[in-house]
């Protein structure tokens, strides 16, 4: 079967945009049932940023599983707060039916395997529910809609799966089953990843939907500029046999791709200014650099979190960032923006901690 994606622009209204998308794809009347639950697992980093789709956007998908007798609002806790506080952006949309639903507090879970760990997933993840994944567009070389899935892990220390991320990733949909619609909210498209890309973005008023996950996230990574056929990621998911990642091999519906070039152009651009400007000189001292930039402007040292150098070292690891013999000038660098007034610092029993109010 021949993957689809739609790609639909719009002027203001969400709601009828989706509807022509799920047009274009196909009939969901398979997912839209009275008998199925249906979780939707919304990507949002931090509840401050901007980094996460629209209450438009999951407002129209909501509206288009008008049988399905429950709708859950999924997410998990991360070190910039709980999945609750994260999901207090779309509160307007909580009725009787429509629910938040924090997976890290949820007791009746089921143990699956990822990246060589046993962990427990939240109960609702698991069919007969339907599944729907949905976060912004943008040009992040890790993925969007299937990045969504770390939101899977129930605790908060997500970090120490960013070394074999996409392992965790590809394990987490098959363990559940699949993604069984994928959207991608292009009402802004953001220049890199996270936090950090919320200043970072430009207004593109486009959506994405399919059923295939992996091909709407390679139809969404070529818009803007990337190439999914050197994305680890996609090849990875390809390989296991769980989507349709390349571009030649899906039916790309609604606006014509070529056109989407010309309207992407002015995006891919400045994405790749944004990439060149995060990368830095290829030293050491350069790339650590980005990274304690990054991990300030995340929230890493965020009280109540106050971390010792170990930490920090493990943070730039998990960032591909070797840290072997480089303990002094990690010191160095935490004491210079102590010095600056970005962190503060004080020595305790176990060595110095820093932290930021």
């Amino acid at each position: 079967m021949v993957s689809k994606v739609a790609v639909v622009e719009f002027n203001g209204d969400a709601q009828e945009s989706f509807r022509r998308a799920l047009d274009l794809i196909g009939s969901i009347n398979d997912l839209n049932t009275m008998e199925r639950p249906v979780v939707i697992k919304v990507g949002v980093f931090d509840h401050k940023a901007k980094t996460h789709s629209t209450v438009s956007v999951v407002n129209a998908i909501i509206n288009s599983f008008n049988r399905a007798p429950q709708i859950f609002l999924a997410e998990s806790d991360n070190y910039r707060g709980t999945g609750s506080e994260r999901l207090q952006i779309w509160k307007k949309l909580f009725t009787k039916r429509v629910v938040p639903f924090n997976l890290s507090d949820d007791t009746n879970t089921r143990t699956v395997k990822i990246a060589d760990e046993e962990i427990g997933f939240s109960h609702i993840l698991f069919k007969p529910n339907v599944f729907v994944s949905t976060h912004v567009l943008r040009g992040y070389e890790k993925g969007s809609i299937l990045k969504n899935l770390l939101g899977l892990v129930p605790d908060a220390k997500k970090a120490r799966f960013h070394k074999k991320l996409e392992t965790a990733l590809l394990d987490a949909y098959e363990a559940i089953e699949r993604i069984d619609l994928a959207v991608l909210d292009g009402t802004y498209t953001f220049h890199g990843a996270e936090a950090v890309a919320s200043a970072q973005r430009t207004r593109t008023n486009t959506l994405l939907v399919g059923r295939d996950a992996v091909a709407v996230e390679a139809v969404g990574a070529a818009i803007v500029g990337l190439k999914p056929e050197k994305m680890p990621l996609i090849q990875k998911a390809i390989k296991r046999g769980l989507g349709e990642g390349d571009i030649k091999n899906i039916e790309v519906l609604g606006t014509p791709f070529e056109n989407l070039k010309e309207k992407f152009a002015f995006v891919a651009k400045t994405q790749e200014e944004f990439r060149t400007r995060q990368r830095g000189p290829q030293t050491w001292g350069g790339l650590a650099y980005h990274a304690f930039e990054s991990l300030i402007q995340e929230g890493f040292f965020k009280l109540p979190n106050k971390r010792k150098r170990e930490d920090v070292a493990k943070a730039l690891e998990s960032r591909a960032i070797s840290t072997k013999g480089k303990e002094g000038r990690i010191a160095k660098s935490l004491s210079r923006r102590v010095k600056e007034g970005v962190l503060k610092a004080a020595k305790g029993p176990d060595g110095w901690v820093y932290w930021t109010e």
